[in-house]
């Protein structure tokens, strides 16, 4: 939750919605596109990638071809880059800070 929460954050984000990820199909916080999306995202991310023609018509519910496509090479970058990062040891540039108190024992 670095570079990518920061820029969100600039546009609109807010740190509930990015605390709300691991939950957000119970959330009341993501709309239906952003939620299907989202899965989508774990699915293009879990090794091997296998997405299912149901998930790919519920997003044709939403976007269009082209934006599928930009989502699609969005969430590929992301994994790569995060892979990549992973990889080599890179750590955060703290470019992010959650304003909200994280309580850790939750």
């Amino acid at each position: 939750m670095d570079i990518g929460s920061a820029v969100s954050r600039q546009k609109g984000l807010t740190d509930e919605h990015l605390l709300a990820l691991p939950q957000f199909r119970d959330s009341a916080l993501f709309t239906a596109a952003e939620k299907v999306a989202l899965e989508y995202a774990e699915e293009m991310c879990r090794q091997p990638v296998d997405v299912p023609d149901e998930l790919f018509a519920r997003l044709r519910q939403h976007f269009s071809d082209e934006q599928i496509l930009e989502l699609s090479a969005s969430i590929a970058y992301e994994n790569y880059r995060a892979r990549f990062y992973h990889a080599l040891g890179v750590e955060s540039d703290g470019l992010y800070v959650c304003a909200i108190p994280l309580n850790r024992n939750a």
